[in-house]
């Protein structure tokens, strides 16, 4: 019998995948691997044309391929293998803030790299500056991916995009103008009026869907397939861009350091 509370025990385990000449399947060398690691050796079985894959399908009755077997007992496919490894199952559909985490942190160690390029260290005001202008570029960059899915999930919550709908279309590309110039410390009376306007009306739409109305959606601010709840993440998005617009504005009339934007 298959020793469910130590599955690494039986050492040896058989998987049917797909490797034809034009496709050979992902999650198949993922299970390979995963079973590789997990210390069993791996009878590798070859599933080379669409009839031979049809057909192992139908006297399994199973609906797809890979499938992982130990001591003839069908584990089934990836996920399965992974439940049975007692190792986590990603659930799709789930909230998660990491595409925001991952992004921030690398437009924040970008800007500091680009700082350290240029000034010999990586922490100084115009890292600062940077992480600010390459977040909303990076920001834009995702909702640009796809508009339209990023224009439905914004009418959702945002108060001047349900009055004019083109501006769900405008916004990201207003987002990623401004930050481009505001990296390049260019043409600042668009920049800045440009950030705050966006970001003002952003501020207030998510405070007052998430706070006030208290509504679940989701966040639009990383693109339109994400699953990023709305909230503080978003309101830190447009507050980033109002701090950026009024720093900028004052160093534009001399009430900040000299080297600022």
């Amino acid at each position: 019998m298959l020793d469910r509370t130590n599955p690494g025990a039986d050492r040896k385990a058989i998987l049917y995948r797909m490797v034809m000449p034009g496709h050979t399947c992902p999650y198949g060398l993922k299970a390979k691997d995963l079973l590789r690691r997990s210390g069993y050796a791996v009878d590798d079985h070859h599933l080379t044309t669409r009839e031979e894959t049809d057909a192992f399908k139908a006297k399994h009755a199973v609906a797809t391929t890979p499938q992982v077997f130990i001591d003839g007992e069908r584990i089934g496919g990836y996920d399965d293998l992974r439940r049975f490894l007692g190792k986590p199952v990603a659930d799709p559909k789930a909230t998660t803030y990491r595409p925001v985490v991952v992004l921030f942190t690398l437009t924040a160690l970008t800007a500091m790299a680009a700082s350290y390029a240029v000034s010999g260290t990586p922490f100084t005001l115009k890292a600062a500056e940077w992480f600010i202008a390459f977040s909303m570029v990076a920001l834009a960059m995702l909702k640009l991916q796809n508009v339209e899915s990023f224009a439905t999930m914004f009418l959702n919550y945002d108060l001047l995009a349900k009055r004019w709908v083109p501006y769900s279309y405008i916004y990201p590309y207003a987002e990623g103008l401004a930050g481009v110039l505001m990296v390049a410390g260019a043409l600042n009376w668009l920049s800045i009026p440009t950030a705050l306007f966006i970001g003002t009306i952003g501020a207030v739409s998510v405070f007052k869907a998430v706070y006030i109305d208290k509504r679940e959606l989701k966040c639009a601010c990383v693109g339109g397939s994400s699953n990023v709840p709305l909230g503080f993440i978003s309101l830190t998005e447009n507050l980033m861009m109002i701090a950026m617009a009024i720093w900028m504005a004052a160093a534009a009339l001399g009430y900040t350091a000299p080297h600022a934007m």
